[in-house]
C-alpha cells in the first residue's frame, strides 16, 4: 500500500472515501466546516444517536459539495478513556470496513488527534497507531482457497503536517508480521522443517547468513533432547541458525520453538482442534520475521535466531514416557510426557546459542503450555526469567505495542517440582504449577546468561477475528520484540 502525507483540508482531498474519527458523544464540532460543506449530514446522524461515537462504530454517508465520494465516519469511544490501541482498533475497523466494500483509495483525517485529553501517553503521533491497526487488519491468508476477490486499498493518504511518522518503520513492521503469518497459516504437509529451513535461506543476504544442521550434525552436537522429540517422524530435524550483523559486540539471541507439527506423540493430543497444532511452530516464524524487518531497517544490533525445527509424531521410533536423554549441557532429563516437547527442543536450542555465540542475552519464544492459556486466556503472554532488566524493558515494549505480557514468578522451590528420581530433571512437573515449572525447566539452561521466556500459548492464535488482528495466526511478538530492540 501507498502511503503519503499531505497538508490538505478534508473537503479538499480527492479520496473513494474520507474517514473522519470521533469521539463518544461530544466531537462534532471539530468537523463542523465539513458537516456545513456536506448539507449538515453529519450532525444529523449523531442528532439521531444512528452514530454516537462508540468504539469501533461505523456509518458510511455518501456525500456531495467535496472530493471525496463518501464520508466513513469511526468511533474512537470516550474522549477520557483513549488509548494508543483504542486508536490502532479504530484504523482496524475503519480500513477493513472500506476494504470490504470495495474502496482503493483512502484519506484520513487528523484533527481530532489534536483533542486528545492531558494524560494521553505516546511515543508516536497518534495517527501512526490509526494507520497501524488498519495495515494489520487487511491481513488475509487464502494461498488455498479459490478466489475472486481482488479488493484492496491501494493508497491511504494522512491528511496533515506532521512529517516526522515513521513509514518505513511502520511499513516493515506490518510486513514482518504478515510474512510470519504466513508462515505459520500454511499446513504442516507444505511447511515442514526441510520447507522451514529453505524459508530461512530465502532471507540470506548482505547482512544475514543462514546455515542449518542436519540430523547428523545435531547428533554430533549432543542434542539428544531436541532430537529425542524427532524420533517418530518421517521427516529429519533440520537446526536453522540465522546470524544478522548490524552492529558490534555480542549479539542478542533470539530462540523459537519451531515444532511445525504437534500431535503430542505417544502422549497424543485429543482430536479436537489438533488441525491449529501448525501454528506450534509460531516462535520460530516470529524469529525469522524479526530478523527480516531488523535488515531491512538495518537496526544497529546483532542477533542469532535459532530455530529447533522438527514434527513431534507418534510411531514406531518415536520417545517413550520414561525414557532419559541427554543435552548438549549434559544434563540429562526423563521423560514424563512426550507433549511437552517443545521445552525439550528448547533446552538444547538454548545451550547451543551459549556454547558457540556467548550472547549478551537469551530470549525465548514458544507455545508451551496449555496452562498459560488457562491462566491468561487469548490476552497475554507469560513472561519470566532470570534479569529483572531485560523483563522491564520488554514490559515497556509490551506497552507500546499491546502485545501485553504478565510476569510469572520462577521461586526457587519450583525445581523441586522437577526433579527425577532416574535423571538430573524430568520434563514436567505435573499439573501444578504447570506454566512456571515450563519456565524453570528452561532455567536451568540459561544458567548465568541473562534469559527471559515468553510463552505465546494463549496468544499465537485467533479463533475469532479482532479489530485488527484477523482470524488464525496472530505472528504475536514480532512487534514487540522489535519495538524491543528499537529502544535497547
Amino acid at each position: 500500500m501507498n502511503i503519503l502525507i499531505k497538508n490538505i483540508p478534508e473537503e479538499g482531498i480527492k479520496a473513494d472515501a474520507l474517514v473522519l474519527p470521533l469521539f463518544e458523544n461530544n466531537s462534532i464540532d471539530i468537523y463542523s466546516d465539513i458537516d456545513s460543506i456536506t448539507g449538515g449530514f453529519i450532525r444529523r446522524v449523531i442528532n439521531s444517536k444512528e452514530f454516537t461515537g462508540k468504539q469501533n462504530q461505523t456509518t458510511l454517508l455518501h456525500v456531495r459539495n467535496i472530493n471525496s465520494d463518501r464520508i466513513l465516519l469511526i468511533g474512537l469511544g470516550k474522549q477520557s478513556d483513549i488509548t494508543t490501541d483504542r486508536i490502532r482498533q479504530a484504523g482496524g475497523k475503519a480500513f477493513s470496513f472500506l476494504k470490504d466494500i470495495g474502496v482503493k483509495d483512502i484519506a484520513v483525517s487528523t484533527s481530532i488527534f489534536g483533542y486528545l485529553p492531558k494524560n494521553f501517553k505516546a511515543s508516536q503521533k497518534p495517527v501512526f497507531y490509526f494507520i497501524e491497526g488498519g495495515l494489520l487488519s487487511l491481513y488475509k491468508f487464502e494461498k488455498y482457497k479459490k478466489s475472486e476477490d481482488s479488493k484492496e486499498i491501494k493508497t491511504a493518504i494522512i491528511l496533515g503536517t506532521d512529517k516526522d511518522i515513521p513509514l518505513k518503520w511502520l511499513q516493515t513492521s506490518v510486513s514482518a508480521v504478515n510474512f510470519a503469518k504466513d508462515i505459520i497459516n500454511t499446513p504442516s504437509n507444505d511447511m515442514t522443517p526441510a520447507v522451514l529451513s529453505d524459508v530461512a535461506k530465502s532471507l540470506s543476504g548482505k547482512r544475514i547468513k543462514v546455515k542449518v544442521l542436519e540430523k547428523k550434525e545435531i547428533e554430533k552436537e549432543g542434542m539428544g533432547a531436541y532430537l529425542s522429540v524427532s524420533k517418530g517422524s518421517a521427516e529429519p530435524p533440520k537446526l536453522i541458525i540465522v546470524e544478522y550483523k548490524g552492529g558490534k559486540g555480542e549479539p542478542l539471541a533470539l530462540v523459537g520453538k519451531s515444532i511445525t507439527f504437534d500431535s503430542g506423540g505417544i502422549s497424543l493430543k485429543p482430536a479436537e482442534g489438533m488441525e491449529k497444532m501448525k501454528y506450534d511452530m509460531s516462535g520460530g516464524a516470529s524469529v525469522l520475521a524479526i530478523i527480516k524487518a531488523a535488515s531491512e531497517l538495518e537496526l544497529p544490533v546483532n542477533i542469532v535466531g535459532i530455530l529447533p525445527a522438527t514434527e513431534n509424531l507418534p510411531g514406531g521410533s518415536a520417545s517413550k514416557p520414561g525414557d532419559i536423554v541427554k543435552t548438549i549441557t549434559g544434563k540429562t532429563i526423563e521423560i514424563i510426557n512426550t507433549d511437552a516437547e517443545g521445552r525439550l527442543a528448547l533446552a538444547d536450542a538454548i545451550g547451543y546459542a551459549i556454547k558457540y555465540y556467548k550472547p549478551k542475552a537469551v530470549i525465548d519464544i514458544a507455545t508451551l503450555t496449555g496452562a498459560c492459556s488457562i491462566a491468561l486466556g487469548n490476552e497475554a503472554m507469560a513472561i519470566m526469567g532470570n534479569n529483572n532488566e531485560l523483563m522491564e524493558k520488554l514490559k515497556m515494549a509490551s506497552e507500546e505495542t499491546y502485545e501485553r505480557v504478565w510476569q510469572m514468578p520462577l521461586y526457587d522451590e519450583y525445581k523441586d517440582y522437577i526433579k527425577s528420581d532416574a535423571a538430573d530433571m524430568k520434563n514436567s512437573g505435573g499439573r501444578n504449577g504447570s506454566l512456571v515449572t515450563a519456565g524453570y525447566f528452561l532455567r536451568e539452561f540459561a544458567g548465568d546468561t541473562p534469559w527471559v521466556h515468553l510463552d505465546i500459548a494463549g496468544t499465537a492464535w485467533n479463533d475469532k477475528d479482532k479489530p485488527y488482528i484477523p482470524k488464525g495466526a496472530t505472528a504475536v511478538g514480532v512487534r514487540l520484540i522489535l519495538n524491543f530492540l528499537k529502544e535497547s
